[in-house]
């Protein structure tokens, strides 16, 4: 079944094609024929800035859930003969703490209908049974609706090919950020890991190298849009985990 035909959702892809239209309308004069390229980026980023409550969430979430880290681990070490008092006395703990297990999992699936509405919106040929107009227009003389392989396999790969190894770079470069830093908070973490999560760990740092493969296949305006989220999101999780940081700090303080 095709979800994007679902008639709820279907609605919203109109809605958000419609919206997408509009900006390019407005960018037009500055960005003549870019426009649709810019309001692309423009309505990333007002989604984007729409879900930052959600990201704040997940962000306290992650907070709390290495503050807690410690209390769980003893919970564990003193009732590890003992299931159902552990499950208890967990229960109890989150209880104690206001908090939640799942509360870092609850805003993410909040943000996933919204993100998978607005990306199927550059990857999808039709909309509501008529054509995805934005996927005709052009980034610097290259169609939207064209992929890096249908590029590179045409008549003539540059420089159509020169835009998409730029915003391969950035998108590489958002990964590459977002390993270190991965790595970089498993490094500082007092918990003990044990070797075979370690390495499962190690290998699911490269995933965010994922998207670059991704962005290959789909077409332009997925690509354009891949670059623009994943710069946010790599942005926004710093500023968010750093603040929801400070208020544990300043809580901790003030108990």
């Amino acid at each position: 079944m095709d979800l994007y035909a679902f008639a709820p959702i279907a609605a919203l892809l109109e809605l958000a094609s419609t919206a997408v239209n509009g900006l390019a309308s407005l960018f037009t004069p500055l960005a003549g024929a870019s426009a649709m390229a810019l309001a692309i980026v423009a309505l990333t980023v007002l989604v984007r800035i729409y879900l930052i409550p959600l990201g704040a969430a997940q962000a306290r979430a992650e907070v709390t859930r290495r503050r807690m880290a410690p209390k769980l681990r003893e919970l564990q070490t003193r009732h590890k003969k003992n299931p159902e008092k552990l499950q208890r006395a967990t229960l109890e703990l989150y209880a104690e703490e206001k908090a939640s297990p799942f509360a870092g999992m609850l805003p993410a699936l909040a943000q996933a209908p919204v993100l998978s509405i607005v990306y199927g919106l550059f990857i999808l040929a039709t909309i509501n049974g008529h054509p995805n107009e934005l996927l005709h227009e052009t980034l610097l003389g290259v169609p939207l609706g064209s992929s890096f392989l249908a590029v590179v396999n045409g008549s003539s790969a540059w420089p159509g090919a020169a835009v998409f190894l730029g915003l391969f770079a950035v998108i590489a470069a958002v990964a590459y950020t977002s390993r270190r830093v991965m790595l970089a908070q498993q490094a500082q973490s007092t918990e003990e890991v044990p070797a075979a999560m370690a390495r499962v760990s190690g290998v699911l740092s490269w995933m965010p190298f994922i998207t670059v493969i991704f962005a290959a296949i789909v077409p332009l305006a997925a690509t354009l849009y891949l670059t623009v989220t994943t710069a946010w999101t790599l942005v926004e999780r710093h500023i968010l985990r750093r603040r929801a940081e400070r208020r544990a700090s300043t809580a901790e303080l003030t108990t």
